[in-house]
């Protein structure tokens, strides 16, 4: 038995293994959690600062940032392995939640998310290449089943911890009480990290990849803020946002992405496809259910909580049957439920079918992305090598998040002149074009 095989069936947390698991699920569900928690707290934190006018800023601004952490993460982890840039970007993380925390102004408070927003791009792609230099192959579908699942989990208590955060010790320890839980979960990994020397491979500063990654959150932020736009305007800023931002990332992206070529530029294209068909019916579902049916909040967040149950439980079932369905039926079966669930949404729209329909609709939409999330970051590493690992991961997280956020800005546009069911066919065509690119994941 080779030392890969005794340690892939030790498991993921196993004794080699334990407390480098815990230590990275923690940090991405410490990420997640503050991203969540922050929705709830916003409105207070809005009013106390007196800062209506920088409130979308403050959602914005990390996500469009996070793009310029990816590149530098993903360039630092090819040239000198991922060491560096896991400790830089959780000291950014950490840093950002305290400057947040101790705002005295709204200014001063999105500035602190925008360098939180900046670590948690470079700690996403980090902890990627960690994951291909510290477990075996056949451990990855576990891993990254897990990194799904620690995602999901803060869907369901973030924002009401947030809430109770907020109403009892005040909004701030919303932001304080993670640096706590940030500086524990990062010295777990720190053990396995004096395994990577510091080392450069003589891979260069890809300077220019930076400076596009600035384009492109520039284009990601303005497309996040044409919702913000009235008139006839909407359109040629999330239009020009739109191609700005496409113009951007081909730099950014593996050769042939754009053009779906086989194998890795279609799995880094698929993954954005799906982000922007399942988030942009998302962020409009609570909205939808309670206008046009008079649900509570409460009842219409029931829909995003079953599909974060689903999520969580086709995460681990992909993880544990990885060996059993390729990678393509994986991805198949994944855009085909979330298709599905976007249907089932629009028919409610267009017909007035029962809100039931929609709710359980989402929930095989959430057990499409576990089954097919997970899957596309297992190939993505297994078409990668030891060289580019910190390129392709970080292309995989830009598709994720320019996908999602270029969708909401077209939603942004499209809603004003044609409501939800605008709003629902823009993501079932996303969803179709995702799954006639499906077999072409196939290297």
């Amino acid at each position: 038995m080779t030392r890969d095989t005794e340690e892939a069936e030790q498991g993921i947390f196993g004794r080699r293994f334990r407390w480098v698991t815990v230590g990275m699920l923690t940090l991405i569900l410490l990420s997640a959690f503050e991203a969540l928690a922050v929705t709830t707290v916003m409105p207070t934190i809005s009013a106390e600062l007196d800062g209506a006018t920088l409130y979308a800023l403050a959602f914005s601004g990390p996500l469009a940032i996070g793009v310029v952490g990816m590149v530098v993460a993903g360039n630092w982890s090819d040239r000198a392995g991922p060491k560096r840039a896991l400790y830089t970007s959780v000291a950014c993380f950490g840093g950002g939640l305290v400057i947040a925390g101790l705002a005295y102004s709204m200014p001063v408070l999105v500035i602190g998310r925008l360098i939180s927003g900046l670590g948690g791009g470079g700690m996403t792609v980090a902890l990627f290449v960690l994951v291909a230099r510290v477990f075996p192959t056949r451990l990855h579908p576990k891993v990254f089943a897990a990194f799904a699942a620690a995602w999901v989990v803060p869907s369901l208590v973030g924002p009401l911890i947030g809430g109770i955060v907020a109403q009892t010790v005040g909004w701030r320890w919303v932001f304080l009480g993670v640096v706590v839980l940030v500086v524990l979960a990062a010295a777990m990994v720190v053990p396995v990290m004096g395994q990577f020397p510091t080392v450069v491979t003589g891979q260069p500063w890809k300077v220019s990849r930076i400076l596009w990654s600035l384009v492109a959150a520039a284009a990601v932020l303005a497309a996040s803020l044409a919702g913000q736009v009235s008139g006839p305007l909407v359109w040629v800023v999330a239009v020009g946002a739109v191609v700005v931002a496409i113009v951007a990332l081909r730099p950014l992206l593996p050769p042939g992405a754009l053009r779906a070529a086989a194998g890795l530029p279609t799995i880094i294209v698929l993954r954005g496809l799906v982000a922007g068909a399942y988030f942009a019916t998302e962020t409009y579902l609570p909205y939808f259910f309670t206008s046009q049916y008079g649900l509570t909040p409460a009842v219409a967040g029931l829909a995003l909580s079953v599909a974060g149950v689903s999520w969580a439980g086709a995460s681990w079932a992909q993880g544990k049957y990885s060996e059993r369905i390729s990678d393509v039926a994986s991805i198949r079966l994944g855009i085909g439920l979330v298709l599905l669930a976007v249907l089932a949404v629009l028919g409610c729209s267009v017909w007035g079918l029962p809100p039931a329909i929609a709710i359980v609709g989402w929930l095989f939409a959430g057990a499409g992305m576990g089954a097919m999330y997970p899957r596309l970051s297992v190939a993505m590493l297994r078409l990668s090598t030891p060289s580019n690992q910190g390129f392709n991961s970080s292309a995989l997280s830009i598709s994720d998040s320019t996908g999602a956020a270029i969708a909401l800005a077209l939603t942004a546009a499209i809603f004003v002149s044609l409501g939800f069911t605008g709003c629902f066919v823009l993501s079932a065509v996303l969803a179709m074009f995702a799954l006639s690119l499906a077999g072409r994941a196939k290297s």
